[in-house]
């Protein structure tokens, strides 16, 4: 941007240089006409009297007989100067009485402007007005030429910076989950964007299916063709529990994203109490939280909010499960739900192992884990914080997330109760 501006400034020097150049050497040589043709009555009129005493200002006049001969020369020794019958204006006022011509100086920073007018005796009137070239005044000019480019440049990087992050915030903040164009211009990528996703999602949902199937088929089939030993039966009937509660809980967060990527149009919306809904929430954390010896608790009060209870639910059980499942014995894990001027604020903090930079713009998508070996040893979807994500943002809700490595991981939701 600062290039093109930059372009058109130097290209509007020359043109406007170029016009006023033009413009004003017309001028000139009409101003020359007119002398010349003063000039000439005054000779007419008094001979060589009329150059006793005249100031010529910015003009040189020379006088030709009519053999050529220099009568008179305001700027040189008339007497020293050779035939000026060889001179292009000179020749053509002789023939025609009148005659004009443009000549150049040696070092081509100056131009000449030669009018000549024959005189009723066949003598003739010269004058001569010299003009610098537009490359001589260009370098004059050049100095404030470079102040108001370097300004221009100032004015260009602020603009452009500024224009420049209008225009990149909406693609900063395009959510690619749920990709929508931001400009007209960008609906083929967002479309390309789209169905990357939906390809990537069906991948992974294949995947997130393939490995509990597995080892329930396995499993059962090992016990239908009686190869597990009767002490054995339990582990192998547990296995198969496990994994088919596994996978009624990856079913059940599916058809919650889909029905939260259809708008969630058909949830049913009431008056819900949220401290009441964290305190059943770490009521039924409580039993694995005392196994792994970390510590509950909740703050705060009675909190109406006016929302979907069962996305309430499911928003304030995600973080407060995966503040328990990625936390660290003997840590702790705090809830805290406050009703303030306009809005209802959820936060859940814990002591666990924390995310990592990189990480933290990543964590909401679905599928996505920080850590995979850790997150395939304590269970879960991939898809609770996605859930959290769309459940907060059908609320018209915010979610701020602040972690440090090794010291732990602060959430912060806040809902607009007006």
């Amino acid at each position: 941007m600062c290039m093109a501006a930059l372009s058109v400034l130097f290209a509007c020097v020359l043109l406007i240089m170029g016009l006023l150049y033009d413009y004003f050497s017309r001028l000139q040589q009409e101003q020359l006409r007119i002398q010349t043709r003063l000039v000439v009555q005054g000779v007419s009129a008094q001979g060589r009297d009329y150059f006793t005493d005249l100031d010529t200002g910015i003009y040189r006049v020379t006088w030709v007989g009519a053999e050529g001969t220099v009568v008179y020369d305001t700027g040189l020794d008339a007497a020293a100067m050779d035939s000026h019958l060889g001179r292009e204006e000179i020749r053509e006022a002789v023939q025609n009485g009148y005659g004009e011509s443009v000549r150049y100086s040696d070092t081509l920073t100056e131009r000449f402007f030669y009018v000549a007018q024959r005189l009723p005796d066949g003598s003739v009137v010269r004058l001569a007005g010299r003009q610098y070239t537009v490359w001589v005044l260009l370098l004059g000019i050049l100095q404030p030429i470079i102040l108001v480019a370097a300004l221009a440049v100032v004015l260009c990087l602020v603009l452009a910076s500024r224009l420049t992050r209008k225009i990149v915030a909406p693609l900063n903040g395009l959510d690619l989950e749920t990709p929508g164009a931001v400009y007209p211009e960008l609906q083929p990528l967002i479309d390309r964007i789209g169905s990357e996703k939906r390809r990537e999602f069906t991948a992974n949902v294949s995947h997130e299916l393939k490995t509990p199937l597995q080892t329930i088929s396995g499993s059962a089939e090992l016990l239908k063709d009686g190869l597990v030993r009767p002490e054995d039966v339990a582990q192998f009937s547990g296995r198969i529990y496990t994994e088919a509660q596994r996978l009624i809980s990856l079913v059940n967060d599916i058809m919650a994203l889909s029905r939260l990527d259809e708008g969630g149009q058909d949830l049913p919306w009431e008056k819900t109490d949220l401290y009441a809904l964290a305190e059943e929430t770490l009521l039924s954390l409580k039993s694995r939280a005392a196994a792994a010896q970390i510590s509950l608790d909740l703050r705060g009060g009675y909190a109406p909010l006016f929302g979907v209870p069962q996305l309430l639910k499911g928003i304030v059980f995600n973080l407060c499960d995966n503040a328990v499942k990625y936390n660290r014995p003997g840590g702790s894990v705090t809830v805290e739900v406050v009703r303030r001027e306009g809005e209802v604020v959820l936060s859940v903090s814990d002591t666990g192992i924390g995310i990592p930079e990189e990480d933290r713009e990543r964590v909401f998508e679905r599928f996505y884990r920080v850590d995979k070996s850790r997150s395939k040893e304590v269970g879960g979807t991939g898809l609770g914080l996605s859930i959290v994500k769309h459940g907060v943002r059908l609320h018209g809700a915010s979610i701020q997330l602040d972690s440090a490595v090794d010291r732990g991981t602060v959430v912060t939701v806040r809902f607009p109760n007006g």
